[in-house]
């Protein structure tokens, strides 16, 4: 998939395998993209961005919170601006929407997703209408949050094979169970996880 929240040679230093040692890169790189597409899961979102616009079309009930200046329509994390277009309608007839606001202020300046539209002063349509919107979704950049908790996941992914049953163990320790979730991935990208989830 290559989109990856971590890469192959950080993955290696940590591990302590020579950079030159190739043996190991396809299960490495197993690792890697079982703990990106993991972390997006626990989180409910993901932190890659679309490399073009996509549409996808939402049906606004539930999705729009009254706002003192307007009505403010709740969107998956939108990575960029560039190409944003927004429409309304249902069916094949859409009919592009102006006069709005994207929400956060400065979330894109401050490397945030756009999590929502402002209407202000207005509304966003009647009842069975749907909202349509353009554009690249994700995140603008990947939180470094969220590299340093795939790094960690992918080696812990990557020695399991080491721990049969969920044990390891060493002369000094004993026999120890490994914890389901790691805490320190879990103290990492709680603060990224949307309600609902985790």
């Amino acid at each position: 998939m290559a989109n990856e929240y971590g890469d192959l040679v950080t993955l290696k230093e940590r591990l302590n395998i020579p950079a030159d040692d190739t043996t190991r890169d396809a299960l490495l790189n197993k690792a890697l993209a079982a703990a990106s597409r993991g972390i997006d899961k626990a989180c409910g979102r993901r932190f890659w961005k679309d490399p073009e616009p996509v549409s996808r079309t939402f049906n606004p009930r539930g999705r729009v919170v009254r706002e003192r200046d307007g009505d403010l329509f709740l969107v998956d994390d939108i990575a960029s601006d560039e190409g944003l277009v927004v429409e309304t309608g249902s069916g094949v007839s859409f009919s592009p929407v102006t006069g709005y606001e994207t929400n956060p202020d400065n979330a894109l300046l401050d490397e945030q997703p756009i999590t929502g539209l402002l209407r202000v002063g207005g509304s966003w349509g009647t009842a069975g209408s749907r909202v349509r919107v353009s554009a690249q979704f994700g995140w603008p950049a990947v939180p470094a949050e969220i590299a340093e908790a795939a790094l960690i996941q992918a080696a812990r992914l990557y020695r399991r094979k080491d721990s049969p049953e969920g044990l390891t163990g060493s002369a000094e320790w004993g026999v120890v169970r490994l914890s389901r979730r790691d805490p320190d991935v879990w103290n990492l990208i709680e603060p990224f996880v949307l309600p609902g989830f985790g």
